[in-house]
C-alpha cells in the first residue's frame, strides 16, 4: 500500500539516519502503477497477498475504502486510495491531488470493488478541497475532501466512523490498526489490471521514534507505524485508511501520507496524516 516504507527491524537500526521522506507522488509513483496496469490488461497475477506481509481482503471486509483512479492534467493515470465520510464526501491525502509538481484534473471515486480499475460503483468528480496549510514539500496537513454525487449504501459501500470520545486524546502509540488500499506489494511488484484490496496489521509508534527515521518532518499531526516483520504499505495506497477497531467498529485514526524515499521495503516507518488532529476541519466539510 502507499508509495514507501517498510521492514527489517535489525536493518532499520542499522541505517537509523535519517532518511527523506518520497515526494511528487505522480511521478515517483501514481503514473508508473496506473501505466503498469494498463499494460497488463490480460495479466493475472494475483498471488493471494497485496500489500507489504499482508493478505487479500474480501468485498465489503473495508466497505469505507474508496479507491480512486486519477487523471492529471496533462491527461496521465495514476491511482490513490481515500476514506468515504458520507454519501457525498470522501477523505484522501492531498497529494492526490497536487504533489507539488503534478496536479490532479478529475478523480473516478470507485465504491465496492475488489479491483481499481473494474467493477464497483463509479463516480467521477473533480470537487477537491485541500487543506489551507497543506505543504507538499513537507507533506505536512496532508488531508483532502473530495465532494461526489450520492453514493447509497449498501453491504460493501459504508462510511467509516471518526474518532470520537476518549479517542481524541489517543496518541495510539503501541496500538495495533488495519491498512487498506490496492497498492504494491514489494518495490519489484507491479499492478495489473486484476488488482485487488488487500490489508494489513501495523503497530502505532510514538512520535518520537518516527523521528529518528524522518527528523523534523514528524510534527504532532503525525501518525506513524513501525517497519519491522515485513509488513506495510506501498505504491498504490496514498490517501487510503488507517483503522483503529473501537467499540465494536473501525474508527479512521490516518490517512496514508508518506514513507521513506529509499522504497516500501528500506525499513522505515510509514507517516499518516492523524485524523483526530484534523477532526473538526473534516467535521466542518461534510
Amino acid at each position: 500500500m502507499k508509495y514507501v516504507l517498510l521492514v527489517i527491524a535489525v536493518a532499520a537500526v542499522a541505517a537509523r539516519a535519517e532518511s527523506p521522506v518520497a515526494l511528487y507522488y505522480h511521478e515517483a509513483a501514481g503514473i508508473a502503477q496506473a501505466a503498469r496496469i494498463k499494460q497488463a490488461e490480460l495479466a493475472l497475477d494475483f498471488d493471494g497477498s497485496r500489500i507489504i506481509g499482508g493478505a487479500a481482503a474480501a468485498v465489503g471486509t473495508y466497505p469505507f475504502l474508496v479507491g480512486l483512479v486519477i487523471t492529471l492534467s496533462t491527461g496521465a493515470t495514476s491511482v490513490c486510495g481515500s476514506s468515504m465520510l458520507s454519501n457525498t464526501r470522501a477523505l484522501t491525502a492531498a497529494h492526490c491531488w497536487w504533489d507539488g509538481r503534478n496536479q490532479a484534473r478529475q478523480f473516478t471515486l470507485v465504491f465496492g470493488s475488489a479491483r481499481l480499475f473494474s467493477g464497483g460503483t463509479r463516480v467521477a468528480s473533480s470537487s477537491v478541497q485541500m487543506h489551507a496549510a497543506y505543504s507538499p514539500t513537507t507533506l505536512s496537513n496532508d488531508v483532502a475532501i473530495i465532494s461526489f454525487s450520492s453514493v447509497p449504501y449498501s453491504n460493501v459501500v459504508r462510511a467509516v466512523a471518526l474518532p470520537s470520545g476518549s479517542l481524541l486524546s489517543n496518541n495510539f502509540a503501541g496500538s495495533w490498526v488495519q491498512a487498506a488500499g490496492y497498492g504494491k506489494t514489494s518495490d519489484a511488484a507491479g499492478i495489473s489490471q486484476n488488482q485487488f484490496q488487500s490489508h494489513v496489521s501495523l503497530q502505532v509508534i510514538t512520535n518520537a521514534a518516527c523521528a529518528q527515521f524522518f527528523g523534523g518532518i514528524i510534527v504532532s499531526s503525525t501518525l506513524c507505524t513501525g517497519g519491522s516483520g515485513g509488513v506495510g504499505t506501498c505504491s498504490g495506497d496514498s490517501g487510503g485508511p488507517l483503522v483503529l477497531s473501537s467499540g465494536g467498529q473501525r474508527v479512521l485514526v490516518g490517512v496514508t501520507s508518506f514513507g521513506s524515499s529509499r522504497g516500501c521495503q528500506a525499513g522505515f516507518p510509514s507517516g499518516f496524516a492523524r485524523v483526530t488532529s484534523f477532526l473538526s476541519w473534516i467535521q466542518a466539510r461534510l
